[in-house]
Formats: structure tokens, C-alpha cells, sequence
């Protein structure tokens, strides 16, 4: 396995805009909707720095980690943990389920997936 540093790179910053959101943003679009859009191409990243995969397949799934987990809001699966009070497990699991939050999902796997493919378009021309 090979630590594909561009990839970290990219989680790293994400990572930390996504940080910045949560510290400084308590409230509208751009912490609940586009925080949202971003988590999903962190994980992403996250997994592309380890894993040189089928960018498809990886793409897939993480969009279907996070409608599960997504989901799993529609339940007391905080509670059920006994997570119900950590900040943070609240912060990074969400405690309530949006729909727009699975529209926001999907379009950052969109876009993920339109930029490999532009990427993988220049390195077969």
C-alpha cells in the first residue's frame, strides 16, 4: 500500500475548512448544507490516500456510508452508542436527518467523480 500524498493533501485541507466551519459557522448553508458537501469528498480523499482503487467503486461507497449513517439519524442510534452526549460524536455523525443533507451527499460524489474523470481524461490524451 502507497501513501498517495495528493490525496492527503486534499484531505488535509478539507479536514481543516471542515474544522473551521464547525469552530466558526453555527448556523446556515454554508455549515449545514455545504459542510455536508465537503464531508463526503474528505472521506473520500481519506480513502484515496490509501487506497488506489476503482475511484468509481470508492466513490459508491462512501456515498452509501454516509445515507447510512444518514439514516441512522432517523433512529436513537446515539443513544443505543451512549453517545448522546458527546459533542462530538454529534458533530461528525449529525444527531438529525435532512433530506437535503442526502442531496448534499450526492452532489459532492458528483463532483468528485467529474473531476477524476476530467483527470483521468488528460492522462489518456
Amino acid at each position: 500500500m502507497k501513501l498517495n500524498k495528493t490525496y492527503l493533501i486534499i484531505a488535509i485541507i478539507l479536514l481543516t475548512t471542515e474544522v473551521l466551519i464547525a469552530i466558526y459557522l453555527k448556523t446556515g448553508f454554508i455549515r449545514h448544507t455545504f459542510g455536508d458537501y465537503l464531508a463526503v469528498i474528505l472521506l473520500y480523499s481519506i480513502i484515496k490516500s490509501f487506497i488506489p482503487e476503482n475511484h468509481f467503486k470508492i466513490a459508491i461507497s462512501v456515498l452509501v456510508i454516509a445515507f447510512i449513517i444518514e439514516f441512522l439519524q432517523l433512529t436513537n442510534y446515539l443513544e443505543m452508542l451512549n453517545l448522546q452526549d458527546n459533542y462530538l460524536a454529534k458533530l461528525i455523525l449529525g444527531s438529525t436527518f435532512h433530506i437535503s443533507d442526502l442531496i448534499a451527499y450526492t452532489l459532492g460524489i458528483i463532483t468528485v467523480l467529474i473531476i477524476e474523470y476530467k483527470i483521468y481524461k488528460l492522462w489518456i490524451t
